[in-house]
Formats: structure tokens, sequence, C-alpha cells
């Protein structure tokens, strides 16, 4: 992730930086700070406890092509498997261990252009303008898609742009394109949601301009983690050390949490994350040290070790 303008940055964001009990720097929240808290439990594990596996990639954001998804492609076809899985992402929202995912929305992107005719402004006999049509795709696609599940929000369907490409005023432009994003629940599969967005362009008239849907990138699924012992006993270490058992969360956006849940149960448990990708990223250091005894603590329990 990059910094951004390193002007809004107090220091160099990628020199660690310790000030008023709080640790500053591009990836404090998300999600160095999550590595470092795995490594110092594992180390802190008795020897004979159980097999922990720690995954450390990269390439999450974005099409995410060749970090864990790749990873546990490989595992699989080398019969390299795992019964629980955590993924250190900042889900705690305002306190620490106030919150963890136990699952995630999906996301689905996608691009529809509709063409019409350029032509003069004074003589739109001879033109056809795609504007009209592209205003009621974009109405229809404006529209409750459905509300919600036991575990998920509604799916949320936002327009992100409406582009033309015409600067100036007498000119009927020849195309324009709509762009959006889908988050959704676990009522819909990418193909299931691709097929609604065709229904609902196919709802409207067109008025002689034609108009073309595709996807942006790949859609990620959405999934949710059985709520199980492993689950509960998290949820216990948690307790433990804040005082207080977390909120079972599906909300947010996408992680590499998406990859694993295809191969075993996994939920997201790490520190508070409102200033990742911000300037001045930064962490409690009292946090960073409450999260390392969170992950321990439930080691510990998990191969039912006395602590």
């Amino acid at each position: 992730m990059p910094p951004g303008d390193l002007a809004n940055w107090t220091a160099d964001p990628f020199t660690p930086r310790e000030a008023d009990g709080k640790l500053y720097g591009r990836g404090a929240a998300d999600m160095k700070s999550g590595v470092a808290a795995f490594v110092a439990a594992a180390a802190a594990m008795p020897a004979d406890a159980g097999t922990i596996m720690l995954a450390i990639t990269n390439d999450e954001e974005a099409d995410a092509i060749n970090g864990t998804d790749k990873l546990m492609k490989w595992a699989e076809q080398n019969q390299h498997h795992f019964d629980f899985a955590i993924v250190g992402e900042p889900s705690s929202a305002a306190t620490l261990g106030d919150s963890i995912k136990i699952g995630r929305r999906g996301s689905l992107s996608g691009v529809i252009t509709v063409a019409g005719t350029q032509g003069h402004v004074a003589y739109p006999d001879k033109a056809n303008n795609p504007m009209p049509a592209l205003a009621r795709v974009v109405t229809a696609l404006d529209t409750t898609i459905d509300t919600g599940t036991e575990h998920f929000p509604a799916t949320n369907l936002e327009v992100t742009s409406i582009d033309v490409g015409n600067a100036i005023s007498n000119v009927i432009p020849a195309a324009g394109t709509i762009r959006f994003n889908i988050r959704y629940n676990d009522l819909w599969t990418p193909d299931r949601l691709t097929d609604w967005v065709r229904s609902r362009i196919a709802s409207i008239d067109p008025a002689g301009a034609s108009i073309s849907f595709e996807l942006a990138g790949t859609p990620s699924r959405s999934f949710l983690s059985p709520l199980s012992d492993d689950v509960q006993t998290l949820s216990a270490a948690i307790a433990a050390i804040t005082g207080q058992p977390p909120a079972l969360s599906t909300g947010g956006g996408t992680s590499d949490a998406r990859f694993i849940a295809q191969y075993g149960p996994v939920v997201e448990c790490g520190l508070v994350g409102p200033s990742m990708h911000k300037a001045d990223e930064h962490i409690a250091l009292s946090d960073l040290t409450g999260l390392t005894d969170i992950y321990r603590r439930f080691m510990l329990g998990f191969f039912g070790v006395a602590s």
C-alpha cells in the first residue's frame, strides 16, 4: 500500500516511530503488526503443543493473483491441510477484540457500455443519443436486490462512475459507460449476480442504442465460517484478555480469508483498523501486546495446553 503524499505524514512512513504509546508507520495497523503478533505468540508456544503454520503473503489487494490464492492451491495439491485458520486483518472496530469477522461479503465489479450514434445536437434525427438509455440503466440498477440474511446485511450495488468523455455541448456523444460494484451476501454467487445484472439491463428500453456488459476483474465470493467450538475458543480467549466477548461480524470489504475459506474454516481477528491506509497510520502498543496474548491464549486452548 503506497503512502500517498508524504507531506501528510508527520515522519517517514517506512521508518517505525513510537510516540505517546503508539506505533506509527505504513502497515502498522494493516497488517504488519498482526503478523508480528502471530510470530510472537507462536514462538511462545510449547514445542509439542501442535502444528502451527504461518502464511505471510503479498498481493492481497486488487486482483490478488500471486499471493494466498496460489499458496492455498499449492497446499491442497501437496496435501497440506489445516483445522482452523485466523487471518490477522484489523477486525476490531473501536477497541481491541470488540469484533471478529466470521465471514465476508463478496465483491463483483462491472462495466456497462451504452452505444448510440454520434452527431450534431441541432440534428438529433441524424444521431442516436445513448444518454437516455444510459440513465435508464442506472435507474434499473438502483433497486433493492435482497433484504439480507441471518449473518449478512443486504446486498448493495453502488454506481461508481458515469463517463461520456464529451467536453463540449454541441455534440451528441457516441457512447457512455457505467462502472459499478456490488457487495453481496451469501444468497448469491458471481454467476447468479451476473445474470441478475443482465436481467436488469434487459428490463429497460434501449431506444435503438446497443448495451454491452462485462465484468471488471475477478469477482470474490462471499463466505461464512461455521460457528464451531473453535470460534467459541477464540471468543473466550478474547474475553479473558479484554474483559468482553467479541461481536461476530461479516461487515467490511474483502480479505485473503476469501481464498482460505474454500479449504477450511477461517475467521479474522486483529487490531483496531480506522487508521489503515491513512497518513500517520498507527496502533496502540498496548493493543499489539494484547493481540499477542489473545493469539497465544487461543492456541493454548485450541491445542488443550494448560496456560
